[in-house]
């Protein structure tokens, strides 16, 4: 049998035994059991005393809130001791909180009212506990999520610093201020804001993880934003304004004008050249600045420190004129030429070939450095254009202007290799003056592809000089011609016809390189002229007479046969063959004749005898 069978089967019993109790006593009584009064009986009670009862009961009902477990109460505190503070609520009972949950407020006192939740109805001594930190969190959780709808500011306690920013106190909350939000500068101490109550904008929520995220940066941008479009809405072009140097970059400076930022680019900060904006400013300077331009939004603004000076130029000299000698210094450097300032904010160029008269062009480096103090003359001035040309080289004489007294045509000098091409070689007689040699004026023997061939730059070279022309600025020189030319000897020597032993230095496909005891001398031998007399060819190395069968003086050039040597040989020894069998035809032919007419002259003889 189940428990709530049997309870319910004990029930009946029990009615059943309380009815035949019941008319028993009406039995003794005489009364009839419809008019018996059974709730005075069971109660003690007469009808008054059970309708002042049930007032009672009322009015204590009415003064009594049915506590839930989520709401939140409004209670007194009605007395405090050392640990606990006693709060009335209008319950059967009243609560306790512990002080821990009031240290954000040191000022509680006997009367102040307090927000509480029930924590737990009875302890083990049937007291009943409330949470005080669990309502101010309910409702601050509730009132954070209303602000981060409504966007309204407020306000917060920094408790402490954590890693990447703030903890901060917001209605019992723990809120996190990141330290990027707190405001619009980089912050390097942190701990300056630890105990300051300050305003925050909530700017995230997590409802899972009852997380909030507040800005305190977003307040002071949105105050910027303010003054920014009120500043913007006033600008004008060569407007004049102050500002704070906010940022300073290798390309210009950020200048705060009080919400809304300006450049000012390297170029426009000093009417002299500046190398980096922090030559002339520094970080939190306070400096006047003009409104060059901005774009339609206004939100690029351009500015300048040097337009609000005098150009450099309106206070140059009227006196500097084309030919006169300026001094200056070295400011930039390219490979082109050098930037030299001759007055403050005024620059003039020396280009490289002004630099020096060798036609020779090298690096302006080669010359000058930054910061050398130079001494130029002045080739071009245009102040209109505020333009100006330097050269260097017209304080010196031009070596040109007496080269037919130094190098007339036939002399020799001893010069610098200081440049190849395909076609010779430049040398430097001296600064200034540069000649060339023609790759077929280095050598009389050598057969030269490249003049790397025959000399190295920076080389001493001796040279004669073979055409002059002062006009063109044109120098033409030989070296060759310091020698004899050997040609003239072995125009002789090698004459056609010639034999000479030499030997096979290479060998290719259409013939071989052969090479005599003259070692200047380099004759060539086809392919088909290299054929010994066994059929074999001449191999590399390999030594043999050869026969020369072309000379070309103008163009050193040898052609041999040695195949023609044993040719000839053979020519002539056919030949004199040819000779005998001739001689001896003619002999016999004669002996023939002549005894023909022997035996005639007999016949005729014997036939005059018959007569």
């Amino acid at each position: 049998m189940s428990e709530t069978t049997k309870q319910s089967e004990e029930a009946v019993e029990s009615q059943s035994q309380n009815k035949q109790k019941n008319d028993a006593v009406l039995a003794n009584q005489n009364v009839a059991p419809e008019q018996f009064d059974w709730e005075s009986f069971e109660s003690g009670l007469n009808a008054e005393d059970r309708t002042e009862k049930q007032e009672l009961e009322e009015i204590y009902n009415g003064s009594l809130n049915d506590l839930g477990d989520s709401d939140i109460i409004t209670g007194k505190v009605v007395r405090l001791t050392d640990r606990e503070a006693i709060v009335d609520i209008n319950f059967k009972s009243e609560g306790v909180i512990s002080l821990n949950e009031f240290r954000y407020n040191q000022d509680l006192k006997v009367g102040d009212e307090v927000e509480v939740m029930v924590d737990k109805r009875e302890d083990k001594t049937g007291q009943l506990q409330l949470s005080h930190k669990k309502a101010r969190t309910l409702k601050a959780w509730d009132k954070v999520n209303e602000l981060h709808e409504t966007g309204e500011i407020v306000n917060g306690l920094v408790k402490s610093r954590t890693k990447g920013g703030m903890i901060v106190d917001v209605f019992g909350l723990e809120a996190f201020l990141p330290g990027s939000q707190i405001d619009v500068k980089p912050i390097k101490d942190y701990d300056q804001f630890v105990g300051k109550t300050m305003e925050f904008k909530v700017v995230k929520i997590n409802p899972e993880f009852k997380n909030v995220v507040v800005s305190h940066k977003a307040l002071i941008e949105a105050d910027i934003e303010g003054q920014k479009k009120e500043i913007i809405a006033q600008l004008e072009k060569g407007q004049v304004l102050e500002g704070t140097v906010k940022n300073i970059t290798s390309y210009g400076v950020f200048v705060d004008l009080g919400g809304v930022d300006g450049l000012i680019h390297i170029t426009d900060l000093s009417w002299s050249r500046v190398n980096h904006p922090s030559e002339v400013l520094s970080d939190g300077e306070t400096v006047k600045v003009v409104i060059l331009d901005f774009d339609e939004d206004k939100t690029r603004i351009q500015l300048g420190m040097k337009q609000l000076e005098a150009h450099p130029w309106d206070a140059l000299s009227e006196n500097i004129k084309i030919g006169d000698k300026v001094k200056g210094k070295v400011v930039v450097l390219a490979d082109y030429g050098a930037f030299v300032e001759v007055a403050p904010g005024v620059e003039g160029l020396i280009h490289v070939s002004e630099m020096s008269w060798s036609t020779h062009l090298r690096s302006a480096g080669d010359f000058v450095k930054v910061g050398d103090e130079v001494e130029a003359e002045v080739l071009t001035l245009d102040r209109e254009d505020r333009k100006i040309s330097l050269g260097m080289k017209q304080l010196n004489q031009d070596p040109w202007t007496d080269i037919e007294t130094k190098y007339p045509v036939g002399s020799t000098h001893s010069g610098v290799v200081r440049n190849f091409t395909n076609f010779g070689v430049f040398v430097e007689l001296e600064e200034g003056i540069d000649g060339l040699i023609y790759i077929s004026d280095l050598s009389w023997t050598k057969k030269i592809k490249h003049p790397s061939e025959f000399c190295n730059v920076g080389d001493k070279l001796e040279v004669i000089v073979l055409e002059l022309d002062v006009q063109a600025r044109r120098l033409s020189l030989g070296h060759k011609q310091l020698q004899e030319n050997p040609w003239d000897k072995f125009e002789t020597k090698y004459a056609e016809g010639t034999v000479h032993t030499g030997k096979a230095t290479d060998v290719f496909d259409k013939g071989a390189s052969v090479q005599f005891e003259d070692a200047e001398v380099e004759a060539f031998c086809p392919a088909r002229l290299l054929e010994k007399e066994d059929g074999s060819k001449i191999k590399k190395g390999e030594d043999a007479d050869f026969k020369v069968i072309e000379f070309n003086k103008e163009f050193k050039r040898v052609v041999v046969s040695h195949t023609g040597i044993f040719k000839d040989e053979e020519k002539k020894n056919v030949k004199e063959s040819s000779s005998k069998s001739t001689s001896t035809s003619s002999t016999n032919e004669e002996k023939s004749t002549l005894g023909d007419i022997d035996v005639l002259a007999e016949l005729k003889k014997k036939m005059d005898a018959g007569k």
